[in-house]
């Protein structure tokens, strides 16, 4: 027997004890927002007189599930990698359940920047902030001449047609019906992922690139990680999404709309929005001037009013908290890429693709590459097209990795003609 194997039966005991104590601890789920919520506040904006939502969170008590998590953290060996990433997920189970204790209240806030960061955080490397990131896409997207735009840019979807257009398309990825798209009246979000499941919004509207966007970014990334770390006999817990790789997670996920040219400055500059509008609210911006903050950079009514919730989520809205998530995307997107580059330019992007095999950050897929050597750890059942291509994957970064050594303040412009006389 291998000499490692009673670490990773005692370690792969401890993960089934972290996944039975945290399958209650279900962050999105317990913050969302009733639809009611939503209807009552638009139909007082479209008077002119909208006034503050009003959220009633339930109380939750995880005192149990945080009992059993520090057990799990007590007796796992950190030394071990198997052991570290127990302890760390442990502990990040514990501040979201804390967090989820507290909902409602700053404190919520609080614990909420201690799982996914600040605004002023830097990004990798020590260069600018992620707020200086987001201001910078909001500044391109608002200098893009939309005459630009092609016609078939400006097509809408109904929600009906995407349905039918996503779960053909995943169809015919998986070989048959493993991931259902479905419709649903309830939501405030356009669209929401688990592993066998895909909610679209009943009523929306939705353009090609939301299309693309969904089948890379939600499907391909969060469903398919899911579904590939259920297949993982030693740690089930890969299946799950533990706040500690959300980072990863959502990075992968944007990363994968860029690689396939599903992504617009649209959407750039959606995600950046939210980001401002975080540092916003922290700052002591209440939910009404959220709101208007949306509406000004032009999005709708409705649109608006879910990207201030998803700024709300969990903590009061009067303003001076914030649900930090939604910061995670913009550092997350340059952690991930950074990853891929380095991985290129050190010959180990049999990494890139491991990253599929379950949910986990960047540390993990490099603590366990004995795990995977030895196949302890499997490698991903399914991968995105783009990733199992290695040949074009290598071909972008390699020129990534050449472009950033290119200082465009170094170079000049082409010449400006002499205006005629």
């Amino acid at each position: 027997m291998d000499a490692g194997a009673p670490d990773l039966a005692r370690h792969a005991a401890l993960d089934a004890r972290m996944v039975a104590a945290a399958r209650g601890i279900r962050v999105l789920t317990l913050t969302s927002w009733q639809a009611s919520v939503q209807q009552g506040f638009l139909a007082e904006a479209a008077t002119g007189r909208p006034r503050l939502p009003r959220v009633d969170y339930p109380r939750h008590d995880f005192s149990d599930a945080r009992r059993e998590l520090q057990a799990v953290a007590d007796a796992a060996d950190p030394a071990h990698p198997l052991g570290r990433y127990l302890v760390d997920s442990a502990r990040q189970w514990d501040v979201a359940a804390r967090m989820l204790e507290a909902l409602g209240t700053p404190a919520a806030g609080a614990l909420s920047v201690a799982l996914y960061g600040r605004p002023d955080d830097p990004l990798p490397g020590g260069g600018p902030t992620t707020r200086d990131a987001a201001r910078h896409f909001v500044d391109i997207a608002n200098e893009l001449d939309h005459e630009l735009l092609a016609p078939e840019e400006q097509v809408t979807i109904s929600a009906t047609a995407l349905q039918l257009q996503l779960q053909n398309a995943l169809d015919a990825f998986f070989g048959g019906r493993v991931v259902a798209v479905e419709l649903d009246p309830d939501m405030i979000a356009k669209a929401a992922a688990g592993a066998y499941r895909i909610r679209l919004r009943t009523g929306a509207a939705y353009s090609d690139y939301d299309r693309r966007q969904l089948l890379h970014h939600e499907a391909l990334v969060h469903s398919l990680t899911a579904l590939n770390g259920r297949a993982q006999p030693l740690l089930p817990s890969l299946a799950m999404s533990s706040p500690r790789i959300t980072a990863t997670q959502e990075g992968l996920a944007v990363l994968a709309e860029q690689i396939t040219g599903s992504i617009d400055i649209e959407r750039m500059k959606r995600i950046s929005l939210r980001t401002e509008a975080i540092a916003m609210a922290m700052e002591g911006a209440d939910f009404l001037q959220v709101f208007g903050y949306f509406r000004d950079a032009g999005q709708d009514a409705a649109e608006s009013f879910s990207s201030a919730q998803r700024v709300f989520r969990g903590v009061p809205v009067t303003g001076g908290a914030a649900f930090a998530k939604d910061t995670v995307y913009l550092r997350g997107l340059v952690e991930v890429h950074t990853f891929f580059r380095h991985a290129l330019r050190d010959g180990r992007l049999r990494q890139c693709r491991r990253l599929f095999a379950g949910k986990m950050t960047l540390d993990d897929v490099q603590a366990f590459e004995p795990l995977f050597e030895s196949g302890a750890l499997l490698p991903p059942r399914w991968l995105p097209d783009w990733v199992a291509r290695a040949n074009g994957l290598a071909g972008l970064l390699a020129f990534s990795l050449f472009a950033n050594r290119i200082r465009l303040d170094r170079l000049s412009g082409p010449p400006v003609p002499e205006p005629a006389t």
